[in-house]
């Protein structure tokens, strides 16, 4: 946390992470709290409901600053753009409370941990210390850091030797009780949310209590039937959405409740193994794996092995083999001494423990690392119940057309005020009225049409084997212009087939062992090494674990064996398993091999060894396997074929996936000896042995959906931590890199003792015969020659290499990026970095991975897909059952889809609040307004019903070529509104002043009593004279007019037609008959307004409270909406919507996207010398982020400073944020 000293009132709780947040201290004001309560009971409750809405402006209001030392009150703010609000009283916790004396010398510390917040939060002798709970995390004042500090959990300043020699031996009664006091239960409880605090919460939305103000004031004007309804839409939707609630809430609670129970074994200093629940364990508890266990904590192995299924956090039910943290002496912090492989000694919260290898010296033991909601478990359960707002253009633009819908309601509000009071018309109802015509702008159901466009791209999504935890980014998915692939398990199939072995000897590659043929591997040290190194578990006589290990495995006709003692060395655990030729496998003169130690595989390190013993030997081996580049650095030069490069570069370049084997005989005789030895010791001075080829074949649908994205101008991207050899093979052969173009290879070096950083561009050419084979070639010139230039090269990188651009080259990284299409050996980080990377060139990324490794980025993306066969995979937005990239444009098409209905809906809502507002602007001239049932039937009978089924269609088959409109506020949506608003206005004008030049035209308005009382004769032919002479007074509120009897079909026609004209169906969705009841409701409602319009029934004329005209009268009125409609139809389809003639507005007047990548891809194309290629670059100085070379970059093309990410992914429905 870190403090600003001006006065000691604000400081940083986590600086760096996702969730950093301002505190602000504050303290409570009596007279200031009593001026609020008398404020709040004076306004009704309006000032307490302001608050609600606005934490921080009661902390204003009621509170006074003051450093946060001396604070009762904690005001915290998100440092996201959106700058969230949230108030959180300072509580204070008593040890006195204690059953046990505890000293109250300052001097003496309360827990052992030297690192330990507790100790400098505890105040003395007083005996307490204050916190602030914030979602689900405590905090305390660090009473000599002068800040809050984040408690359940262990001091990431541990080193490797505290953590054995601190807590190694259990913790005393006395400190677990300190601990429990302060850190709080180690359970992650949900609560099931009470029905009346849900509906509490649902009702006090601004949007509902607007429409509860709205409703009032219908009622209080008799709009009894259309009030009732919109009441009854209202409780249904807000039951609906209290039950959807309630239901996740309790699906959460019973999600996690059994977390809460697990009964565990812990050694208490001195005391020995006691059980108890697991909600009392505390950071610092020694905990015993007996078994099989869900793991009710975050621990750090300290003592043996084990084996745990981590597939509830990564999707991948996979086995993954954890191993103790070396006991080191240095003071190194033990998450930067395992570097950013430390995982693979955490045992996570919620994995479940398959199996334990005891080390010998006792049970498997671990540390518990973090409890609570500050475990891996927690921060999932927070990340559900306080998502992060979703910071997309559509939910922001939506809320700034709403405020311009509001403040023409203001405009109609003063209108109305001006003409009921030049009027004389008594100040009760001119207020009504003017209020009346305010809410009229702004429609009812917008929140439930909004909701019913995301439901039903929902369901079109589930019924393709598609599932989403986050609804609200699939309008999201629509703008999604770039798409990142894993390669193995995405593009390639899961399995992987044997092709053969390439052994060394004397220092050379020996001839290929083909796998084809079936013959059996024979004996030697390559064999030993397939045999042995791997993380495969026996479990219930089944061999599991990773694909590729199994299938290694498998080629050598092993079979895999629990520990007898026949074959295991004195002094191993019975957990240890043996290896033995199977029935098929070749001679050996070895019967057995037992595997004393492993050092796990990991995507950071690219390898993995094993300390193993073969039966009837004296000595012990290692084993190593892993990326060819990576094994090789840790073997004896003398024993690397000096054609290394050359052999791998064959197999890479034809797409197979080739692994490394390495082995050497340990030199010590003692176990003791070599299970003390560290992963480094082991990991050295090897002899090479040879290569694995595997094949790893295209799935059938990858070069399919590849062509389609490409069509479709969706640029992809493969990021994979396989050889980048074989990523360029696949990438050429999937067809991401298509026929023709050149692909230049980055290769960054990190600086050296006298010489900086460097990057060098060289060109991949195919040979002449066929393309199969490539090489290197040297170019005499130093770009892409004329012709090949744009999009016609792609660069290609590896991880080490993005690290090192991104380190000392950053200003050239987004010129690299904007062709950048393979990234290979790239380490989970890493491909979370190149995704948020290219966010911040304005990219709309999609991610699809199916492994642990990309679930960082996959949550990153704007659009994560994993490819699981758990239906809600914990590690991405969505998930699809089917194995294949098949989903991915689905789900781009559906997003589109949903994207397009939107904006229709949006539009047409805004089309319908201001029809009304226009026709009820024109009858409040002469201070009269539409009849109730004329309201209920345009609101209920036709917008409601068309406006719900409006995004029910369906998506379009084929994606188009471009992307629809990403902003509410464009040219072309703000224009269609605003020329259908003319030409409303229009029409309505025109047929108010037309029909009072009738020659039967009479101010009916002015004595409506009067008139209904002498028309005894219902005709269609009445003639009524303009001398009509009766009551004169003029009647506020009334109904019966000609006006209204014109007007009324003029509008609700026009809400008819402009549904039409805004449910356009093609590029991205299918045409509007498609949509059967949407149609139907469509053509029900014109038919029933034009039978209303021309019917003769004198029921239907006193229900709708109409005045009978003559029936050309009425022709003329279906003509002028048609004509309306003709010319609105045109404007919308030849001209908003015409995509071509927007393209050449656009290229006259010299309007470019403001994108960073379009900037970037226009600058590259102007400039000859760019791709560089056949040359070597060096950073000017060494410095991070500077990189200059006049050579073939000019000042203008240097990009700024590196900016904000600008597409935050965010999760909150828009509603929910007014």
């Amino acid at each position: 946390m870190e403090v600003d000293c001006k006065k000691g009132q604000r400081a940083v709780l986590n600086p760096g992470e996702e969730n950093e947040l301002e505190a602000f201290g504050y303290r409570s004001h009596t007279v200031r709290s009593a001026l609020c309560f008398i404020a709040s009971v004076l306004t009704c409750g309006v000032l307490l409901l302001v608050f609600y809405w606005r934490p921080q402006w009661r902390v204003w209001a009621t509170c006074v600053p003051c450093p946060l030392q001396e604070a009762d009150t904690v005001l915290l703010r998100t440092m996201d753009e959106f700058q969230r609000y949230m108030r959180k009283k300072v509580l204070c916790l008593y040890l006195s409370t204690l059953k046990f004396p505890i000293s109250k010398n300052p001097g003496e510390p309360l827990v052992a941990d030297r690192h330990s917040v507790i100790n400098k939060a505890i105040l003395k002798p007083e005996l307490e210390l204050r916190c602030i709970q914030v979602q689900k995390i405590r905090y305390v004042w660090d009473n000599l850091e002068k800040q809050f500090q984040k408690v359940g959990l262990l001091e990431d300043s541990n080193s490797c030797y505290d953590i054995h020699h601190t807590y190694g031996l259990g913790l005393t009664s006395e400190e677990q009780e300190v601990r429990r006091l302060v850190c709080g239960p180690n359970a992650i409880e949900v609560e099931i949310q009470p029905i009346w605090k849900l509906l509490v919460k649902q009702v006090l939305n601004p949007f509902y209590v607007f429409q509860a103000f709205t409703l009032i004031l219908w009622l209080s004007q008799g709009y009894l039937e259309y009030s009732v309804a919109i009441i009854i839409l209202s409780v249904i939707s807000i039951v609906l959405t209290v039950y959807d609630l309630r239901q996740q809430s309790v699906n959460l609670h019973n999600l996690v409740e059994e977390h809460n129970k697990v009964r565990v074994t812990i050694n208490i200093k001195d005391k020995g193994l006691q059980e108890l629940e697991s909600r009392l364990l505390v950071p610092g508890d020694v905990l015993i794996l007996p078994g099989k266990l869900s793991l009710p904590c975050d621990a750090v192995l300290i003592d043996g092995n084990c084996v745990v299924n981590e597939g509830m956090l990564t999707g991948e039910s996979i086995p993954v083999t954890k191993t103790p943290l070396p006991q080191s002496e240095n003071t190194m912090p033990w998450k930067s001494h395992s570097l950013e492989d430390y995982r693979r000694h955490v045992l996570f919260c919620g994995t479940e423990v398959i199996q334990v290898k005891p080390s010998g010296q006792g049970p498997v033991r671990a540390i518990v690392l973090q409890i609570g909601y500050n475990t891996a478990k927690g921060d999932l359960v927070r990340s559900i119940l306080y998502p992060q707002p979703l910071n997309f253009k559509l939910y922001s633009d939506a809320f700034k057309f709403i405020v311009l819908l509001a403040c023409l309601g203001i405009l109609g509000f003063f209108y109305a005020l001006g003409v009921y009071m030049y009027h004389g018309v008594p100040a009760r109802d001119t207020m009504t009225m003017a209020l009346l015509l305010l809410t009229v702008t702004v429609p009812p159901v917008l929140p439930a049409a909004l909701t019913a466009g995301i439901v039903y791209a929902q369901k079109r999504l589930q019924r393709k084997g598609i599932f989403c935890m986050s609804p609200q980014r699939i309008n999201m998915c629509g703008q999604i212009n770039l798409v990142c692939f894993d390669k193995t398990g995405t593009l390639t199939e899961d399995g992987l087939d044997l092709w053969g072995t390439v052994p060394t000897a004397d220092n050379c590659f020996q001839e290929v062992h083909s796998f084809v043929s079936g013959k059996a591997l024979p004996w030697g040290p390559l064999c030993a090494a397939m045999a042995s190194c791997h993380s495969l578990i026996l479990l219930d006589g089944t061999v599991q674990g990773d694909p590729l290990d199994l299938k290694m495995f498998e080629g050598t006709a092993w079979k895999m064996e629990d520990c007898s003692v026949q074959y295991c060395a004195v002094g191993t655990s019975d957990s240890n398993v043996i290896l033995k030729p199977g029935p098929r496998a070749s001679e050996s003169p070895v019967e057995a091999i037992t595997v004393l130690r492993q050092f796990p595989f990991s995507s950071g390190l690219q390898r993995m060894s094993v300390v193993a013993q073969l039966a009837g030997g004296d000595r012990f081996h290692v084993y190593m396997k892993g990326a060819p580049e990576t094994v090789a650095r840790f073997c004896r030069l003398e024993t690397v074929p000096k054609n290394f490069s050359q052999e791998l570069r064959t197999y890479t370049m034809q797409g197979f996936r080739v692994i490394a084997l390495a082995h050497k005989a340990l030199k010590m005789g003692a176990l003791s000896e070599v299970l003390s030895l560290t992963r480094d010791e082991v990991e050295s001075e090897l002899t090479f042995l040879g290569l694995l080829i595997m094949e790893n074949r295209l799935k059938k649908e990858t070069k399919p959906v590849l062509k389609e994205l490409s069509e479709a101008r969706i640029r992809t991207v493969m990021i994979t931590g396989d050889n980048l050899q074989t990523a360029i093979t696949v990438a050429k052969n999937s067809g991401m890199v298509p026929q023709g173009s050149r692909v230049i290879l980055v290769e960054a070096k990190e600086p050296e003792e006298f010489a900086p950083a460097s990057v060098t561009w060289q060109l991949v050419e195919n040979q002449a015969n066929g393309g199969v084979r490539e090489t290197y070639v040297n170019i005499g010139n130093s770009s892409v020659p004329d012709g090949e230039g744009g999009s016609c090269y792609h660069f290609a990188m590896s991880g080490k290499s993005y690290q090192v651009l991104f380190q000392h080259f950053y200003s050239l990284l987004p010129k690299i990026l904007v062709n950048g299409t393979i990234f290979a050996r790239m380490s989970p980080g890493q491909k979370s970095s190149l995704v948020e990377e290219f966010q911040k060139l304005n990219y709309y990324v999609g991610m699809c991975g199916d492994g642990a490794n990309d679930c960082g980025a996959l949550k990153m993306a704007h659009a994560g897909i994993s490819l699981s066969e758990q239906e809600a995979s914990v590690a991405s937005p969505f998930t699809s059952k089917t194995a294949n990239i098949e989903c991915v444009p689905h789900l781009i098409k559906e997003g589109r889809a949903a994207l397009v209905s939107s904006f229709g809906v949006f539009k047409y809502l805004t089309m319908y609040g201001i029809i009304q507002f226009i026709g009820t602007s024109l009858l409040y001239w002469q201070l009269q307004l539409f009849g109730n049932y004329q309201y209920l039937m345009q609101d209920v009978a036709i917008t409601l019903m068309v406006c719900l089924t409006m995004s029910s269609t369906q998506a379009c088959p084929k994606l188009a070529p471009y992307r629809p409109a990403g902003q509410l506020l464009s040219p072309s949506l703000l224009l269609s509104v605003i020329l259908n608003s003319c030409f409303t206005c229009i029409v309505q004008i025109c047929a108010f002043l037309f029909v009072k030049q009738q020659p039967w035209y009479f101010e009916v308005y002015r004595c409506s009593e009067c008139f209904l009382a002498n028309q005894m004769d219902f005709s269609m032919n009445v003639s009524l004279g303009r001398n009509w002479t009766g009551n004169a007074t003029l009647t506020p509120g009334s109904i019966l007019s000609f006006e209204s009897t014109t007007l009324w079909p003029i509008t609700t026609i026009n809400c008819i037609t402009v549904a039409f004209i805004f449910s356009k169906g093609k590029p991205f969705r299918k045409p509007i008959y498609t949509n059967y009841i949407f149609s139907f409701l469509l053509l029900s409602a014109l038919s029933l307004t034009i039978f209303i319009l021309f019917s003769d029934f004198q029921d239907i004329y006193r229900g709708m409270e109409f005045i009978p005209t003559i029936t050309s009268w009425r022709v003329l009125i279906l003509v002028a909406a048609l004509i309306q409609f003709c010319v609105a139809f045109f404007v919308e389809d030849a001209i908003l919507q015409n995509r071509e003639l927007w393209l050449l507005i656009k290229k006259e007047f010299g309007f470019y996207s403001k994108s960073q990548y379009r900037n970037w891809q226009k600058k590259l194309a102007e400039d000859s010398t760019w791709p560089p290629t056949n040359r070597t670059d060096y950073s000017d100085d060494g410095k991070n982020g500077v990189y200059v070379n006049l050579g073939y970059e000019s000042p203008q093309q240097i990009p700024k400073e590196k900016g904000e990410l600008r597409g935050q992914t965010t999760e909150e429905p828009f509603f929910t944020r007014l």
